[in-house]
């Protein structure tokens, strides 16, 4: 299944009618850059999907920085941004493809198959001479949108607890090497990693130039890991083990899921255990 499009595709298919582009720029720490970002300029059309107000409920107890948002909410958001099951859509980002990956995730597990990231983000979209509008955003027709929410694409802690004492899945962690071996935390009051997980920086996903990798060069990435293996991915927060879903799909793992609460959820229950340093899949 086709999960990213480049510049070149959307241009081509700008105007047609069954397109919703999103944009889902963000700046972790500062929460308005993204949304005024988009009002200095956006791609024509696109509508403005906010990580941590659309994309993420409010943060609780449990659950991580970014938990996932309540599921009816979100729906009547994309409703009245004209998302219904029959349209396609495409969410750009300039972060990478991290807050792209976020929505198109949770698109998947709301079971809208139809959704693409667009790889490279505004600022390249920009530089290459596309279309860029300050205009008001657009007023989209109101549709419905019915989720129908694919479980198996979502990991709780209790999976993750039981993947760590059996071995049922292999964890992989997203965040950068240093933050995984638990040399340092910028972010979480706790440093280290999951322990029995394996470190695949997310940002590995994309060449040098902002495009996806395809399929061939993901499956080197993971290719320690056997194509039936299961999978659990998480992050800091679960929005950067995105990437490395969509990476792991590309490659052609079928059995993955998304740990949404990942280490900022873990690090909540004090009897989890922690891990430093390297690990090695056995």
């Amino acid at each position: 299944m086709q999960n990213v499009v480049s510049m070149k595709w959307l241009l081509a298919r700008l105007y047609e009618p069954d397109l919703v582009i999103v944009d889902c720029r963000f700046q972790l720490g500062n929460g308005e850059a993204g949304l005024n970002a988009y009002k200095e300029g956006y791609i024509p059309g696109a509508v403005y999907f906010d990580l941590e107000k659309d994309l993420s409920a409010p943060v609780a107890e449990h659950g991580g920085r970014h938990p996932l948002p309540d599921i009816g909410v979100l729906a009547g958001k994309l409703g009245k941004a004209g998302i219904d099951g029959a349209v396609r859509v495409v969410a750009y980002d300039d972060q990478g493809g991290a807050m792209a990956s976020r929505f198109w995730w949770l698109l998947r597990y709301m079971g809208h198959e139809n959704v693409y990231v667009m790889e490279q983000g505004f600022t390249a979209w920009k530089q290459a001479g596309y279309p860029v509008t300050d205009a008001e955003p657009p007023i989209r027709v109101p549709k419905t949108f019915v989720p129908q929410l694919q479980e198996d694409m979502l990991a709780d802690v209790e999976d993750v607890r039981r993947a760590v004492r059996e071995r049922s899945d292999v964890l992989i962690d997203s965040r950068e090497a240093p933050r995984y071996r638990g040399e340092v935390e910028p972010i979480d009051r706790v440093a280290g990693h999951i322990p029995k997980a394996l470190n695949r920086f997310w940002k590995d996903s994309l060449r040098g130039d902002g495009t996806w990798k395809d399929a061939g060069e993901q499956r080197e990435r993971f290719e320690d890991l056997q194509p039936d293996d299961r999978v659990i991915v998480y992050c800091g927060s679960g929005v950067t083990a995105c990437p490395n879903v969509l990476a792991l799909e590309e490659a052609g793992y079928k059995n993955v899921r998304l740990y949404a609460g990942s280490w900022s959820d873990w690090i909540t229950y004090s009897e989890n255990p922690i891990a430093v340093g390297e690990e090695v899949k056995k």
